[in-house]
């Protein structure tokens, strides 16, 4: 999400920026990929009897929340987007991204070590799952986020400054 187009990642001046609500909603996205996918191919939607803690890791996330607060108005921890935002602080912490506002549940931008880390990890397997899913599709360089269904959270991100439509 923080580098949508393949020329992004290859520049060394550009910076990325998330949110904390946008990556829920590209997850979720990715999540309904799946499991269309799981339905089109009748794949069994329960986890083996004999190995039940081995159910799938995007059917756990569908079922959390992605919301939701505390009586003192905190996000609950495990909440998807909690999740997101637990993650988005390691990566602060890390030095992979640095916090720049409070908007759609946290904004983010990218540093040049996270762009490096990207970069290494874009020819992995879990990227290669996401460009069949057609979540991160490459294309001649127009957008290549698919927009997500029923939110406009990836649509503030592009509100943001992404080069991406929806």
């Amino acid at each position: 999400m923080a580098f949508p187009r393949p020329e992004d990642l290859a520049d060394d001046g550009y910076i990325g920026r998330v949110t904390v609500n946008g990556v829920d909603a590209f997850v979720r996205q990715a999540c309904r990929r799946l499991e269309e996918r799981a339905d089109e191919q009748g794949m069994n939607t329960d986890p083996a009897t004999d190995a039940p803690g081995l159910e799938a890791a995007w059917r756990i996330w569908v079922r959390r929340s992605a919301t939701g607060a505390t009586k003192d108005a905190r996000r609950l921890a495990g909440s998807t987007t909690g999740i997101v935002g637990k993650a988005a602080a390691f990566l602060t912490d890390s030095g992979f991204l640095q916090r720049t506002g409070d908007d759609s549940g946290g904004t983010y931008r990218t540093t040049a070590r996270y762009q490096l880390q990207v970069r290494d990890m874009a020819g992995s397997a879990a990227m290669a799952e996401l460009l069949e899913l057609g979540v991160v599709p490459v294309t001649d360089g127009t957008a290549t986020l698919m927009p997500a269904e029923d939110t406009e959270d990836l649509e503030l991100v592009a509100d943001a400054g992404l080069p991406f439509h929806s």
